[in-house]
């Protein structure tokens, strides 16, 4: 929060938790007559509704608005994968938690006048959608109000915010535009959001742009994504079938042919006829029992025992309701992504079951499986190895099938492993709990160590031969993790690249029926050493938490969870879909409303 003075009025840029309006008037500062927003962000404008805020006025740019006018727009009970603002149903804005109104909306240009002053507005998209820059020129010397988009020392204020879409860089080119704008404006200071002023703006934002524009190879997708089953040769390792949806990878392994590419479908069928399916999804059921059929005339299929589900997305599992009402089918998953099969709403990741179908309202896993798990399955040893990447919540499955060791490997890795140019990573989203050093970089050495023949990637992807390709993925995933290291602030680069670092369980909280509820609110510590916190809850109205405040200490390198009660008082309580963030202060440092949690109640 910054202020600008005239006498004994003021205007603010930005107002935080509006602690300081006491100050100001200490400081003989008796009225502000607006507060100017760099952007939408909680820890910006969560003073207002508790601080004396009588006739200021507040003003953002035109993206913003909708942030701070309809904020509960972006915070949805049931999500898809097409909402407003979100990377495949889980929101990347953080708005407050009830209405502000804009009294005056800013454009990319304007000048904005006050007693004789003129600030410049400059549109800077990239850490908010519609975040703006204010400028300052007086005397020969200019200065910036940035917002989020620079911290000190040519860095990012955070990744998370900029996190706009499924890989696809759409916040990252937006940032990188807006950085390269305010370096062509060479500014003396530069005023950030967060972080100490920066003295020599000019040099530290043309510095900053370099490093976005060098980030940006390696952060986009290490493969044609739009031409991902096309090469300029079939492989040979590939025959047909008299189905035409389906070819032959071995004799027990056959998947779906490049007229369905991008679909989630592969089957072992063994010699007494049984098959086991590795993921089953994006396709209609009506083509399902039309496949099932002809499987069972051509191909000796005689019954489904399982589906096999690689990983928390639910692209891979869309026909899973169907494999088990229509064909009796098991459902297989590793232990740890049960629960975003069977209840996925009570999460806030990516691409959740869900978002896919929103009549969805849970699939019973019948055979958790443990990591290092081998299950005996007609006289094949199926390994259940727990194997992240692109996300947490992944496991690879592998055995000795016709002569080759193969691996089902889902979304980790895509490609042509005869292109020296791809090294075959998907992409790189935060919001799939997918911290590097234990998602690509562990997965890819666990990859390289397990030396497969064969990798059967998700989406209809066969790489054959992947020795090289596997080792230019594992290569490119230690450049990553490194070159985000050199762009966030925090030596410990995940407090500013996980957006789940605290977090509630479960994410939507259902007060309709029970007038009570437990959240369990998990502090992650990455340090080597033990951390302080203290996460205190913005409850609405009619909502009560004991604690209200969670203060404690986590051990390095580890988490600590919390029980929290809510209960409604329902005389008090709005009904419908209530946000819940948390005020988070850590080892001392006030990081305000970053990260919340969902309620739903009913009013009596």
């Amino acid at each position: 929060m910054f202020v600008i003075r005239d006498g004994d009025s003021a205007i603010l840029v930005n107002l935080g938790d509006g602690g300081v309006l006491p100050r100001l008037r200490k400081a003989g500062i008796s009225k502000v007559d607006w507060i100017l927003f760099t952007d939408h962000h909680r820890e910006h404008c969560q003073g207002i509704g508790k601080a004396d805020l009588a006739g200021v006025k507040f003003a953002a740019s035109e993206g913003e608005r909708e942030l701070f006018e309809k904020p509960l727009d972006f915070r949805k009970w049931r999500p898809t994968l097409g909402d407003k603002h979100t990377v495949h149903g889980a929101s990347y804005v953080r708005p407050p938690a009830a209405p502000v109104r804009l009294d005056r909306v800013l454009a990319h240009g304007e000048v904005f006048r006050w007693r004789g002053l003129e600030v410049n507005c400059a549109l800077t998209p990239g850490h908010s959608p519609g975040g703006m820059t204010f400028t300052l020129a007086r005397g020969g010397k200019s200065c910036a109000f940035t917002g989020g988009i620079i911290h000190d020392g040519a860095r990012m204020s955070n990744w998370y915010d900029t996190e706009w879409d499924y890989g696809f860089a759409k916040g990252l080119e937006a940032l990188t535009d807006s950085v390269g704008k305010l370096a062509g404006m060479n500014p003396g200071v530069a005023f950030p959001s967060q972080g100490p002023v920066i003295a020599d703006a000019g040099r530290q934002l043309a510095d900053y742009h370099r490093k976005l524009n060098e980030f940006h190879p390696d952060y986009i997708r290490g493969y044609p994504v739009h031409s991902l089953t096309k090469r300029a040769k079939p492989d040979p390792i590939l025959s047909p079938t008299p189905i035409p949806q389906v070819v032959r990878v071995t004799p027990h392994l056959y998947k779906f042919a490049d007229t369905l590419a991008g679909k989630n479908f592969a089957i072992i069928i063994s010699d007494s006829g049984r098959g086991l399916l590795l993921d089953c999804g994006l396709f209609p059921e009506t083509l399902l029992a039309e496949l099932v059929a002809k499987m069972r005339e051509h191909l000796g299929l005689k019954r489904i025992d399982a589906l096999w589900i690689n990983h928390m997305h639910g692209d891979h599992f869309t026909l899973g309701a169907a494999l088990k009402r229509e064909h009796g089918a098991q459902i297989w998953t590793l232990d740890r992504i049960v629960d975003k099969v069977e209840n996925p709403l009570r999460y806030d990741y990516c691409a959740l079951i869900t978002s896919y179908n929103l009549q969805y309202t849970g699939l019973k896993v019948d055979r958790p499986l443990k990591p290092g798990e081998v299950v005996d399955w007609e006289g094949l040893k199926l390994h259940i190895d727990w194997m992240p990447g692109q996300t947490e919540f992944g496991n690879c499955l592998w055995l000795n099938l016709d002569g080759k060791k193969i691996a089902f490997t889902g979304d980790n890795l895509f490609g042509d492993p005869a292109d020296p140019t791809q090294n075959g990573h998907e992409a790189v989203v935060a919001r799939n709990s997918a911290i590097l050093e234990e998602g690509y970089i562990l997965g890819s050495r666990y990859l390289r160590d397990l030396k497969p023949d064969i990798i059967m990637g998700a989406h209809n992807v066969l790489m054959t031969n992947p020795g090289p390709f596997v080792e230019r993925y594992h290569e490119w995933s230690k450049r990553i993790a490194r070159r985000y290291r050199e762009l966030l602030p925090d030596p410990d680069y995940e407090y500013q690249y996980d957006p789940f670092w605290v977090s509630a369980y479960p994410y939507r909280v259902d007060l309709q029926q029970a007038d009570q509820a437990t959240v369990s609110v998990t502090v992650r510590n990455f340090r080597d050493r033990p951390q302080r916190h203290s996460v205190a809850l913005a409850l609405p109205p009619g909502l009560k938490a004991d604690p209200p405040v969670i203060e404690g200490t986590v051990e390095a390198k580890s988490r600590k969870s919390y029980p929290v009660r809510i209960s409604v008082d329902r005389g008090r309580v709005p009904a419908g879909t209530l946000m819940i963030p948390m005020d988070i202060t850590l080892d001392g440092s006030r990081l305000g409303q970053r990260f919340d949690f969902l309620a739903q109640a009913r009013a009596r």
